[in-house]
C-alpha cells in the first residue's frame, strides 16, 4: 500500500500528508520568490502579470501532475475495482 500525498477535492487536490504539504509549500515559496523578483523590475501591473504567468502556470501544472500521481483513489461504496457487474 502506497502512502497518498494528496486527495481529490473537486477539480483540485488537497494535501493529506507531510510530503504533500511540503510540495505545496515549495511551490508557493517559489512563486512568492518569482513574484518578488519580477515585480522589482516591472513598471506596471500588466508587466508583473505577464512576467509571472509562465512561472506560476508551470509550477502549479507540475504540482497538479504530482498530486494526480500520488493521490488516493476514492471509490464509491459498493464498487469493486477492476470489474464490471451487470444485472
Amino acid at each position: 500500500m502506497k502512502l497518498a500525498w494528496f486527495r481529490p477535492w473537486g477539480w483540485v487536490y488537497r494535501p493529506v500528508s507531510a510530503a504533500g504539504w511540503l510540495a505545496l509549500a515549495a511551490v508557493i515559496l517559489f512563486c512568492v520568490h518569482v513574484f518578488a523578483a519580477i515585480d522589482r523590475h516591472s513598471h506596471s501591473v500588466s508587466d508583473t502579470l505577464y512576467g509571472v504567468f509562465p512561472y506560476f502556470a508551470s509550477s502549479f501544472l507540475l504540482l497538479n501532475w504530482l498530486a494526480g500521481k500520488t493521490a488516493a483513489e476514492l471509490r464509491a461504496p459498493g464498487v469493486i475495482s477492476g470489474s464490471a457487474t451487470s444485472s
